[in-house]
Formats: C-alpha cells, structure tokens, sequence
C-alpha cells in the first residue's frame, strides 16, 4: 500500500511538472486558461470540459478555465472526452492540442490545409467536421465552422469556436449517461470508436435541424413570389441569397459525408475493426446522404418556384404589349379617320371653290360621312390585317 501511494505521488508530480513545462514552452497566454466571459451570459459555460472513466470505475466530469487537473485526471483514464471552446481558434487549437499531448505533426497538417479533413498517424488521429450556423436576417446566411477532433487511445479532445451552437453544450451536459453506455469490457479502440460516433452524431443532428430553416425562409419567399406587386430589386436579393445557403449548406454535408467515408474505411489503427461499429459509421453517412437529398429537392423546389416566377412576368409583359398594341392601332385608325376630313378641308377650303355660308349644310354632311367612312375603313383593314392583339387567356 504505500508504495502504491508514493507511486502515486510521483505521478501526480510529473504531471505537474509536465503541465508546467508546456506552459512556459509555449508561452500560454492567460486567454486560453482563463475563459472571458461574453457580455449579456448568465450561465457561462467555462472553456475546458472533461469527462472520463477513470481506471477504478468511475466517472469524472469537471468544466474548467484551465487544463491543468484535466491533464491528471487523463493520466489514469481509462476512456475520456475533452471539449475546448475558443474566441480564437486558429491560434489556440494548436496550443490545445499540443497541451493535451497531440503531436504537431497532427495539428499543423490539419490546420494547414484546408482541404484535408482525415489525417491518420497510426497512434493518433484527426478529423475536421464542418459545424453549420445560420443567421437569419433578410436572407439565410449560412456559416460553416470548423471542429477539430484529436483522437488518440484513450481520448477524444475536440476544439471548436464559440460561434459553434448549443450541440456540444448538449453533449457535455449529457456526457455521463453518454459514457455510462460505453461497455466496459470493451477493447480501447471499441470505446473510442463508440464515443466518436456520439460525438459525430450530436454534430449532424444540429446541422440537419437548420435545412428547416433554409425551408421555412424558402416558403416565406414563396409567400412574397405569389404578390405581383412585390418589388423585383427586392426578389432578386433574396432569390440568390437562399440558393446561396442552400449551396453552403450543401457543401458542408458532403464535406461530413467524406469524412465518414475516411473514418468508415480508413483502417485507422486507434478505431476499430468491429463490423457492427462500422456499420454505424455506414449509417451515419447514409443520413447525411438522406439531407443531401432533401436539401437538393428544395433547390429544384425553389428552381421551379423561379421558372413560375419568370413565366409569371412574360405573361405580364406580354398583357402590357398587348395594351400597348392596341392602344397604338386605336390611334393609327383615329388617325386615318381624321386624315380624310382634314384633306377634304384643305381641299374645299382653296379659294378656288369660292364657298359661301349657303353650302354650309352639304359641307359638314360631307365631312361627318367621310369621317365616319374612313373610320370604319380603318376598322376594317386593321381588323383584316391582323394589327389587333389576340386576347390573353
């Protein structure tokens, strides 16, 4: 017994020491240990958040502004999950993880470059899900964040930033029960694979809650199409924002499914192999694929709703042209009529006709028939000829 407490003893001073030592190594500003609290919040979550198995059985959670008595308790854990939550994720999710003993290797190569979500070191591991926020104002806008998962044998860290919504705030609310569920007779990499697919999940359901966003703005924009008298500049705006989200939103989902796809058949040596595991991670990726498809039937949703919309306008384009039209061959045949008296007229009006007061009565006879002659003449022709629009039905 008391060497087993002086063995203790000695770990717990190493790991000071350790803890210590990465501190001054990386110079760790105050920021990353000690959270600011955001104006306005009432229950702060704090930045670090554990929660672990220890080797005796039992269960550890604690939410911290530091790491440092997570880093003990991860010492003899026998599986754990570490959430970071930062104002400032690309400076401190390389000092996070290099804090929790994650090599730079891992993080560099995952925080290098964009394009690589699934990075495999045999003895460690690490994903980029993409985490989907919407903001609504006149038109959805889609922002898409990036979470970072650190995966080694024991241990699950993930990083995101505050912008990142209420899932991991869930989780960590719910992380007991989560790990109560994890068999213990389990092989490590079992465990690991088991918490990773809790953590995916909780991730999906949350981007999958926002596509009924997308919807319900995409119906409110039905709302104002079906008003003729909705300003254009107006639709414009809005009709190019929601298909703009839909395709940021669209993106992020196939980025998870590619992600599955690695962790499904990336033979990492940290998961596991188990068939029945893998078929979830199978599952999962056919439920991104499922929204993938809802997404994409509400972008031909909102083609079609276009497609009406444009048909809608040259209809009413051409009932203005046909206005138009007839207004204009009104006026060519008033125009003949009056042409014709108005020539009589000048005509008899010459001095050469000597016309009295005594030829008044045969005069305005003559000028009333031709007008009324000429006019339905120019009737007639124009009627003939085709110059009146046909009726819109």
């Amino acid at each position: 017994m008391a060497k087993e407490t002086i063995k203790r003893k000695r770990v717990k001073v190493v790991t000071a020491n350790v803890v210590n030592d990465v501190e001054k190594e990386l110079h760790i500003s105050d920021k990353i240990f000690q959270a600011e609290k955001p104006a306005g919040t009432e229950n702060h979550q704090k930045g670090w958040f554990c929660a672990a198995i220890c080797s005796d059985g039992s269960l550890f959670t604690d939410e911290a502004d530091s790491p440092v008595r997570i880093l003990e308790i991860l010492s003899g854990a026998v599986i754990a999950w570490v959430d970071f939550r930062t104002s400032d994720f690309e400076k401190e999710a390389c000092i996070a993880g290099t804090l929790l003993g994650f090599s730079d290797q891992l993080i560099s190569s995952l925080s290098g470059e964009s394009r690589l979500l699934y990075e495999d070191l045999d003895t460690e591991m690490g994903l980029k899900l993409p985490s989907i926020q919407i903001r609504l104002h006149e038109h959805p806008d889609v922002q898409t964040h990036t979470t970072l998962l650190l995966l080694r044998k024991n241990l699950i860290l993930t990083i995101h930033p505050l912008d990142v919504d209420r899932r991991f705030s869930r989780l960590r609310r719910y992380s007991s029960k989560v790990l109560q569920k994890i068999p213990i007779d389990a092989s490590p990499e079992d465990k690991l694979t088991v918490l990773l697919i809790r953590i995916i999940d909780q991730n999906n359901d949350r981007n999958f809650e926002h596509l009924r966003q997308i919807e319900e703005h995409g119906d409110e924009l039905n709302k104002r199409l079906m008003n003729p008298e909705t300003p254009r500049n107006i639709l414009g705006p809005e009709i190019y924002g929601m298909k703009h989200a839909l395709i940021s939103y669209l993106n992020a989902l196939w980025e998870t499914v590619d992600v599955l796809h690695d962790v499904r058949y990336g033979d990492a040596e940290v998961l596991s192999d188990n068939t029945r595991l893998l078929e979830q991670v199978g599952m999962l990726a056919e439920d991104v694929r499922q929204q993938i498809g809802l997404a994409e039937h509400l972008s031909e949703v909102l083609a079609s709703g276009l497609e009406v919309l444009q048909s809608i306008y040259n209809n009413q384009l051409q009932v203005l042209n046909n206005r138009m039209a007839m207004i204009i061959t009104y006026l060519t045949i008033l125009g003949t009529a009056v042409l014709v008296p108005n020539t009589l007229a000048t005509i008899f009006g010459n001095s050469a006709f000597a016309m009295t007061p005594a030829d008044r009565g045969w005069y305005i006879a003559l000028l009333v028939v031709s007008t009324v002659l000429a006019t339905y003449l120019a009737f007639w022709w124009a009627k003939k000829s085709g110059w009146f629009p046909k009726k819109m039905d």
